[in-house]
């Protein structure tokens, strides 16, 4: 089992419910949370081994939230994954501008976000 702490912020709960089933099927340990504000908090509170943001959530979004977990000297270290419905080009390019370590689209295949998650938590 894992062991490695996992912060969810997604104002879809569903989306939230379903990726936590299935990281504590693979022994993740889970904190959520629906909105920027939450995120940053937790983060600090929890110093969590990876953070996945919605992008579009309420205030501050996702891209703003990456940047100041990226920026923050005790979180700057922390693997960010975005996981988003915006699917361009430009909103890739502006996740990674953000310091995001992924960007996954919605829907997303969840393989490919436990291996993503797997290759940055070590």
């Amino acid at each position: 089992m894992s062991g490695k702490k996992i912060l969810i912020i997604d104002d879809e709960p569903e989306i939230v419910k379903l990726i936590s089933l299935r990281l504590k099927a693979n022994g993740y340990e889970i904190i959520t949370g629906t909105n920027g504000e939450e995120a940053l908090s937790l983060t600090k509170e929890y110093h969590p081994d990876l953070v996945i943001l919605d992008v579009m959530m309420p205030a501050p979004n996702g891209y703003k939230v990456c940047r100041m977990i990226k920026d923050g000297l005790e979180t700057a270290h922390i693997p960010v994954i975005l996981l988003t419905a915006k699917t361009s080009e430009s909103d890739k390019f502006w996740g990674k501008e953000a310091g995001a370590d992924e960007y996954l689209m919605k829907p997303y295949n969840p393989e490919e976000l436990l291996s993503s998650i797997k290759r940055l938590t070590g």
